[in-house]
């Protein structure tokens, strides 16, 4: 049997261990998986030396292929990540549990009672880089939406990936829940992702989490549905009735707070009335801020802090702190450079015109749209759906931050007294 063949079968038998996990993991009741879950929060905790232990080993695996101080700083597992990952537990096992919860129950002309019923999905696979304390936020949210999950995290991760699985799963034991309803892919060769992506038979979603070049080999490459997040390429429109001073700390925040995650300000679109006179004052703040800005002819002409942009800048996620500036005429000219130049991720008006805010709402497409508030708040935790797995840009089946509810589909149930069809 060549090594090709040999991943194939093991990842085979992963899935299919998964996929039997799945059915009964999906009818346990709600005490069942919060104490799970509180039991993994001490168990985290007093495996600490252990996790340490296994994590200095991708340290030091790291360290000698050269990955930079901050892939080194992502990776460790520190107290403060430990911390976080405590912490997102507790928030999971705080949210209401939404499997089994019957939604939209009427009644049809004949007597018969309709409703829709939360369900799992099933099998997720999760794909992702880097962090590993992706591997227990991932784990949680499955297993208290009832859900097996397949873990493949980064190679660099492999030993802390597989020792936080192992703590996650004596939790399940200690509850006498099936252990196989968490895993973590055996092998680092790409071959085994390759493998994963064909059996959709009993996987039911793929989510990968990551750059760009990692989603869409996934997307590529899978027989099975995929939740896609390319990038989050996010705009803020300062529309002629805008509050400036109310604009100005929206702007920074979300520029300069954290400007290399995905619900980062990436271009800043000014209304043609506003822009003679506030360009100049927000290019101040920004530049003070660090930012270095590029922008379109007209915004070069109010203000000598902002360059040329050059072609590729124009919908470009920078990740950093440079920012695309545009002068538009209208709200609908806003509304078109969103619609080429967006990423379907965040978007964001600065107005006091209610009907315009509406407008906008309603013309944007994007996962979250925002009035008078930063991009930054397209996150679980801030819309309310405590830790996420990941968010999508794409409309099949959710949209935007994947919180529990978004981990489960809904099913038709009917209620009946001796109803037959005519």
């Amino acid at each position: 049997m060549n090594d090709s063949a040999a991943i194939y079968e093991v990842i085979e038998a992963v899935a299919k261990k998964a996929r039997e996990s799945s059915t009964r993991l999906g009818t346990v009741d709600t005490q069942t998986k919060n104490s799970v879950l509180g039991d993994l929060l001490t168990l985290l905790e007093d495996n600490k030396s252990t996790l340490r232990l296994e994590n200095e080993k991708d340290l030091e695996n790291g360290r000698k292929r050269g990955l930079s101080g901050a892939m080194l700083d992502r990776l460790a597992l520190s107290d403060g990540v430990i911390e976080a990952m405590k912490s997102g537990l507790r928030e999971v096992i705080a949210l209401p549990d939404p499997v089994g919860s019957i939604e939209t129950l009427t009644r049809r002309p004949n007597n018969l009672l309709v409703g829709r019923m939360r369900v799992p999905l099933g099998v997720i696979a999760m794909i992702y880089e880097s962090r590993p304390n992706v591997t227990v936020d991932a784990a949680a949210l499955c297993l208290k939406a009832g859900n097996s999950v397949i873990l493949r995290g980064g190679s660099e991760a492999f030993h802390s990936n597989m020792v936080l699985a192992k703590v996650i799963r004596r939790a399940l034991s200690q509850h006498n829940l099936p252990t196989d309803c968490v895993q973590v892919v055996p092998t680092t060769d790409r071959q085994g992702i390759h493998a994963l992506l064909q059996h959709d038979e009993y996987i039911d979603l793929v989510i990968p989490r990551g750059g760009e070049g990692l989603i869409r080999m996934v997307a590529e490459n899978s027989r099975i549905p995929v939740l896609k997040h390319y990038k989050g390429v996010c705009h803020i429109y300062v529309d002629k009735m805008a509050d400036l001073e109310k604009a100005t700390p929206i702007i920074i925040n979300a520029k300069t707070q954290r400007p290399g995650v995905c619900n980062a300000l990436e271009g800043l679109l000014i209304h043609e009335a506003v822009a003679s006179h506030y360009l100049p004052e927000i290019a101040k703040k920004l530049r003070e801020a660090e930012v270095v800005l590029v922008g379109c002819p007209r915004s070069v002409a109010f203000s000598s802090l902002i360059s040329d942009a050059q072609p590729d800048d124009w919908g470009r996620e920078f990740l950093d702190l440079k920012l695309c500036v545009k002068v538009v005429d209208s709200m609908d000219e806003a509304k078109d450079y969103i619609a080429t130049y967006g990423s379907k991720h965040t978007e964001a008006i600065i107005t006091e015109d209610h009907a315009a805010a509406m407008a906008f709402l309603a013309g944007v497409d994007a996962s979250a749209v925002v009035v008078n508030a930063s991009t930054r708040f397209n996150d679980g935790g801030e819309l309310g759906l405590g830790t996420e797995i990941g968010i999508s840009t794409s409309k099949l089946h959710a949209y935007g931050p994947m919180g529990l509810e978004e981990l489960t589909t809904r099913k038709f149930v009917v209620f009946g007294d001796g109803q037959i069809r005519i």
